[in-house]
């Protein structure tokens, strides 16, 4: 005798865990654009980003947070998930990079575990169709696939990378004199 019990749709799997770090991943986004949940609001995360050392920081200040708050509900809701995912991909390694590969592994100390985890799902549902339960096939708007998503992935890290660059002697001496 065999033992089956019912198995939940793999379409319905990738959705559920898609909307809900969609949803987490707005939800920061919310806190470095408007300030909300203790979030630093838009001033306060574009300081941040010039700390980063991210050029021009307002620019970067609001892409990262227009990319997490809009990236995270359009990735919750399934719409154009390779590109979405994608974004929010580069996001989530930058995230790691930048602020919590140096404190180790484990969350309570600041590490990349939560980060991982998210990047992850994001990775995940960026090479997978977008399946039944999403924006997109309610659309009809088709698969746009693995090949879209790697293309967005090194188009968007190319363009941190040029965003990242140090900042030069003469505006660090700049700063120091203001």
């Amino acid at each position: 005798m065999t033992f089956t019990t019912p198995v939940i749709s793999t379409d319905l799997a990738l959705a559920l865990a898609r909307t809900v770090v969609g949803l987490v991943i707005a939800a920061h986004g919310a806190q470095k654009l408007f300030g909300v949940w203790g979030g630093p609001g838009l001033r306060g995360w574009t300081e941040g980003m010039a700390r980063m050392g991210m050029r021009p920081a307002r620019f970067w200040g609001l892409v990262t947070a227009l990319t997490e708050f809009v990236g995270g509900i359009a990735l919750a809701a399934g719409f154009l998930v390779p590109i979405t995912a994608a974004l929010v991909t580069v996001q989530m390694a930058t995230a790691l990079a930048r602020v919590h590969w140096p404190k180790g592994f484990w969350v309570g100390k600041g590490g990349i575990e939560f980060t991982l985890v998210l990047l992850a799902i994001a990775a995940i549902n960026g090479v997978a169709e977008p399946g039944a339960w999403s924006l997109d096939r309610m659309l009809g708007i088709p698969a746009l696939g693995a090949g879209v998503y790697a293309a967005v992935v090194v188009i968007s890290w190319l363009a941190y990378v040029a965003g990242s660059r140090p900042a030069t002697a003469r505006s660090a001496a700049s700063q120091k004199a203001a």
